[in-house]
């Protein structure tokens, strides 16, 4: 029998995180002395590896240097603000109810993201969690497929908050869930120029089509 698995984002879909993911980021440009952008302009980028965002956020600064002292000051905070949506139990117990297995595939490197999601108490309704550990990030859908490789299951949806998790998802050939909250990454009309099969404002509706 197929064993079927569910792939999750995970910040910003399954937790709220982003106020600490900007604060990280904005703590670590101002340590290096250099112009702080604001969590507005910080927000869009979420979800794309460290150098990309640093490159974009704080062009004139040392993007190796930028990004290790971001993975110092994240870990010391990534639970100041962060919670699951509050859905998101309830959502992943159903899902796990109806024999589905469920990943996680983050840009987070999957250290950080199994650290994260164990402090947040979900380590127990996930089957396993893969971050982005030196091969392409999303939109590219390697993080999808060695999950799923891990999983040995068929994958059936990519659900998350960007437009990286839509294509990433497509290109694995899943179908695909996006997620749009008011504390998404990305907003609704981004989201929908992505083609999602389906575009709701939280998880619940995913329970219905599973």
């Amino acid at each position: 029998m197929t064993r079927r698995a569910i792939c999750f984002d995970l910040d910003g879909t399954l937790v709220d995180s982003l106020p600490d993911i900007i604060g990280g980021f904005r703590s670590a440009i101002a340590e290096q002395g250099l112009p702080v952008p604001g969590a507005d302009e910080v927000r869009p980028w979420i979800g794309r590896p460290l150098l990309d965002m640093f490159a974009a956020l704080a062009p004139e600064g040392d993007g190796e240097v930028l990004s290790a002292a971001y993975k110092r000051i994240y870990p010391q905070r990534f639970t100041q603000h962060t919670r699951p949506f509050d859905e998101t139990v309830h959502v992943l117990e159903e899902l796990r109810s109806r024999g589905y297995l469920l990943a996680v595939t983050t840009t987070k490197h999957s250290p950080m993201a199994r650290d994260l999601v164990t402090a947040l108490g979900l380590a127990d309704l996930l089957d396993h969690v893969q971050g982005t550990d030196g091969f392409p990030a999303k939109p590219a859908p390697d993080v999808i497929e060695r999950a799923l490789s891990a999983l040995d299951a068929e994958g059936t949806w990519m659900v998350g908050d960007t437009t990286h998790d839509v294509h990433a998802g497509a290109a694995a050939g899943l179908r695909t869930y996006a997620v749009c909250r008011p504390e998404a990454t990305h907003d609704r009309a981004t989201l929908a120029s992505a083609h999602p099969d389906r575009l709701e404002e939280s998880l619940l509706p995913l329970l219905d089509l599973v």
